[in-house]
């Protein structure tokens, strides 16, 4: 067997090893990826009252798996607060918005390993300081909103909306029922985390889904 002969039949070895991991990766629970984005959140406009009730019925099926779901919150919440609503699922996003009265402040999704769910969010939040510090100007309303965001997320400020989770449909029933939480908005079973839109409800939006007023000082 010559040598090129001997590389090319290794690389062919070498590419079955690799397509069997990537199978053994799948657990046989979980259904392919579903192609396209999914919403994960109210449409602009919506009735909150009407999503609420949408978001309700979105729940994974019994024993069909489980499936990536947006929980939002009543309120803003601090890291450890947040946190603590994860026992039964897995954290993989966190969304930050620093509230502001009358001020439209920044959506801030970061990723989370979703190990250690308190320290996580409460590094993301620096990190989102930093992001937000990066674009803070003493002039102008924009660089001003940003400053402001960023002094409150290096504070530890309560600033959770949002978090996107993985688990079943009892882990997430018991999710839903649980007072900091308004909705648990589930993918469809099989959707990749890639193939998410994330678009929280606002604490504030307590009629429509619309933008809420930017007509206040910044702190």
């Amino acid at each position: 067997m010559t040598c090129r002969v001997r590389w090319a039949v290794l690389a062919i070895l070498l590419v079955a090893f690799g397509a069997a991991v990537v199978a053994a990766g799948q657990r046989a629970s979980d259904p392919p990826p579903l192609p396209g984005v999914e919403r994960l959140g109210p449409e602009p406009g919506e009735p909150v009252a009407g999503y609420l009730a949408r978001a309700a019925t979105s729940l994974p099926a019994r024993g069909t798996g489980p499936a990536w779901a947006l929980v939002q919150l009543e309120d803003h919440l601090d890291a450890a607060t947040a946190a603590a609503l994860t026992q039964d699922v897995r954290l993989s996003r966190v969304v930050l918005r620093v509230p502001l009265p009358r001020v439209q402040t920044a959506l801030l999704i970061r990723p989370v390993a979703g190990q250690r769910p308190a320290g996580e969010i409460a590094a993301a939040m620096r990190a989102a300081a930093g992001d937000r510090q990066a674009v803070a100007a003493p002039t102008g309303r924009a660089g001003q909103v940003a400053d402001a965001e960023a002094r409150r997320l290096r504070a530890g400020c309560s600033c959770v909306v949002a978090l996107l989770v993985r688990g079943d449909h009892a882990a997430l029933e018991r999710l839903a029922t649980r007072g900091q939480v308004r909705a648990v908005h589930a993918a469809r079973v099989g959707t990749p985390p890639q193939g998410l839109a994330l678009a929280p409800l606002l604490p504030e939006q307590r009629e429509v889904a619309g933008p809420v007023p930017d007509d206040g000082p910044v702190p």
